[in-house]
């Protein structure tokens, strides 16, 4: 009984420590990555809220990533801390085997395997594509943060426009050049339309709303005709403008049974389950549902510091370094999955054997310390 409780202490010690550390790097990229996300509002007019909720859900994307690394950090930890305060030759003295510490740190990376597949394959691709489904709304509150002076800005579809100079919401010297019929019935002849030039000396800005005062509206026709009308004020309507940023879901957006649904035949998903795509696929769907059994071989590398009670610092640093070496070149080879054959292969097969056969030389090896160790 006593037993068990220090096995599921320990077994909560590691996961609240991974969880934590998790939670901890993924709230500093997030941090980061707002920054970049405010954009949104500067740029494309969308509403605060809307940047809120885009940030939130990113970190869905965010987490899956630092996962590995904060496994192997709070294995490390656990190990450390517990060697320090002579836990473990407490353990051992009362007749505790070595290799049923190890095979509860191997539950442990277990657990986190099912976390990390329960995020990649449905939880990230749901909320990033929650994410994109936020951007296809078009929710321009105000056309004037999107307005900096003496910058061109094409934050709108077919839309290009600059200002001289901008104080509070008043503008001055305005040009605007529409290409995708934002700007309607200000011709003629509506559908002969190609382009719209707007200039005028003064502007006042209201939301989506703009007044123009004192300037010319150019319209060039398909068949190299010009269209010139003077006007002393005008009201624009802003309310069609459609932004520039990419509605389109990206593949780590999409959900993982559409993915898959690739390879079947006669699949529905012709938008992305082109030939070329697949190339993109293979290696989003090893990343969601193969690199997460890399987790209990960096569990079962980081074991080998329990084999000596006294491990010197050279033997630390070559266990610290060849398991941070599997975590950066699981990653990193992950992108060639999908253009060669043998590589994909390797890589999926590799973490199920590498789990048999470290196991078995980590039960060698402790087996061979017991008697002299512990």
């Amino acid at each position: 009984m006593l037993q068990n409780k220090i096995y599921q202490n320990y077994f909560i010690e590691i996961i609240k420590t991974f969880l934590t550390i998790v939670l901890g790097l993924s709230l500093i990229a997030l941090t980061v990555r707002a920054v970049n996300f405010l954009e949104l509002i500067v740029d494309n007019g969308y509403p605060v809220t809307t940047y809120f909720q885009y940030s939130i859900l990113n970190i869905f994307g965010i987490a899956p990533k630092f996962m590995p690394l904060a496994f192997f950090i709070s294995v490390i930890i656990f190990i450390i801390k517990h060697q320090g305060d002579s836990e473990f030759i407490i353990l051992w003295t009362s007749g505790v085997k070595k290799l049923q510490l190890v095979n509860l740190i191997l539950f442990s990376s277990i657990t986190v395997l099912i976390i990390y597949l329960i995020f990649s394959a449905f939880l990230t691709p749901l909320a990033l594509n929650k994410s994109r489904q936020l951007l296809t709304e078009d929710q321009l509150n105000s056309f004037l943060p999107t307005i900096r002076s003496q910058q061109f800005s094409d934050s709108f579809k077919g839309f290009t426009f600059i200002v001289d100079d901008k104080v509070n919401n008043e503008v001055n010297n305005i040009f605007i050049h529409d290409t995708n019929n934002n700007l309607k019935n200000f011709s003629s002849n509506i559908g002969n339309v190609s382009s719209t030039t707007i200039i005028a000396n003064q502007g006042i800005i209201n939301n989506r709303k703009m007044l123009l005062i004192n300037g010319q509206i150019i319209s060039s026709k398909k068949k190299e005709e010009v269209e010139v009308i003077n006007f002393e004020q005008l009201d624009i309507s802003l309310n069609n403008l459609s932004s520039a940023i990419i509605k389109m879901p990206k593949l780590q957006e999409i959900s993982t049974l559409k993915l898959l649904s690739c390879f079947v035949k006669d699949s529905n998903e012709k938008k992305f389950c082109n030939k070329d795509a697949k190339k993109e696929i293979i290696p989003n769907l090893i990343r969601r549902l193969i690199l997460p059994f890399y987790i209990p071989v960096v569990s079962l590398l980081c074991s080998f510091l329990l084999i000596k009670k006294n491990i010197n610092l050279l033997e630390r640093m070559t266990i610290y370094l060849f398991t941070f070496l599997l975590i950066v070149l699981t990653e990193l080879f992950i992108r060639y999955t999908g253009i060669n054959y043998q590589i994909r292969s390797i890589y999926i097969i590799l973490p199920f054997a590498l789990i048999m056969s470290v196991y078995l030389i980590l039960n060698y090896k402790l087996k061979k310390f017991n008697k002299i160790y512990e």
